[in-house]
């Protein structure tokens, strides 16, 4: 059964190529790469150079590029250049999958009780950065199960898989029949929260997540948009994106929710940024927020 990991790249050569190698140490060798670089011909050009045509196990690597449509439609290209795969692996250029990873995450989904699994994602820090994650959509909040834990500390799948409604898109594996049932990820998004609408729209149509936590994906988060930075030097994207799409998450999902999810998010916006002082990155969220009640969608316009 054939996979193809599908990477979106923006201008950060460096991280795809570290991704790719780690990928190449996969012992799971039925493996395809297709990325997909949004950040110019130049960038495509060079990715080219820098990496080989194919993986140890004989696997192509393929790049391609896109006038940034954004990480949901870069990922559709992904796809609809890898037709021939029975599974697609979504990782984000600064992961580094373990060895093992894939083959734990395909050994989950051959259970047959799940279309799409996630993995352990791991911090710099050694710390876990998530299991798994819970979208409340009444406050439009996301919570990153295990944040935070030790790696000896992993619970048992079935505990992860009570609690999640979506998988984080920094490693995602699906199937060809969650591909069919669900239908391509939305583009409108630009970057952030496309992986939760996609998962909540799955599960409403009979979709079921797995966990696999032997899956182990070292995250250098935020490396590309600054996320990862602490609350004070966050820079205005991923901050203003944030807010806006997780309202656009209930609004397509469960927009009978909207009124109470504007509030929510609105007094969370102060909780969490006013509060610490990040009187700047205040600003920030409250565009993103006024933006998702204007119904704005797409690429940032500044």
């Amino acid at each position: 059964m054939h996979v193809t990991a599908c990477i979106v790249g923006y201008q950060n050569n460096d991280d795809v190529v570290r991704c790719v190698e780690a990928l190449g140490r996969s012992k799971y060798t039925n493996l395809s790469v297709m990325i997909c670089e949004n950040g110019g011909l130049e960038y495509q050009r060079t990715l080219v150079e820098a990496l080989p045509e194919t993986l140890p196990g004989g696997g192509l690597i393929s790049v391609i590029s896109a006038e940034n449509p954004g990480y949901g439609g870069a990922f559709n290209l992904c796809v609809a250049a890898s037709r021939e795969a029975n599974w697609w692996w979504l990782i984000n250029p600064d992961c580094e999958p373990e060895p093992d990873a894939l083959g734990a995450l395909i050994a989950r989904i051959e259970v047959g009780d799940c279309h799409a699994a996630g993995a352990t994602l791991c911090l710099p820090t050694g710390r876990v950065q998530a299991f798994g994650g819970r979208f409340r959509s009444y406050s439009a909040r996301s919570e990153s199960i295990g944040h935070n834990a030790l790696l000896n500390s992993i619970p048992e799948r079935q505990i992860v898989e009570h609690k999640m409604n979506y998988i984080l898109g920094a490693s995602m594996l699906v199937g060809r029949h969650f591909m069919e049932v669900v239908g391509p990820m939305r583009h409108d998004y630009f970057l952030y929260a496309e992986e939760i609408e996609w998962c909540l729209r799955g599960a409403a149509r009979g979709m079921r997540l797995g966990f696999a936590p032997t899956a182990i994906i070292h995250h250098n988060q935020g490396s590309t948009t600054g996320s990862g930075k602490t609350i004070l030097d966050r820079p205005r994207l991923p901050i203003y994106l944030d807010e806006r799409n997780k309202l656009h998450v209930v609004r397509d999902t469960k927009p009978w929710l909207l009124p109470i999810a504007f509030i929510g998010a609105l007094l969370f916006i102060f909780a969490r940024y006013t509060r610490r002082g990040a009187f700047k990155q205040t600003i920030f969220a409250l565009e993103g927020w006024l933006a998702a009640w204007r119904n704005e969608r797409g690429r940032p316009q500044k």
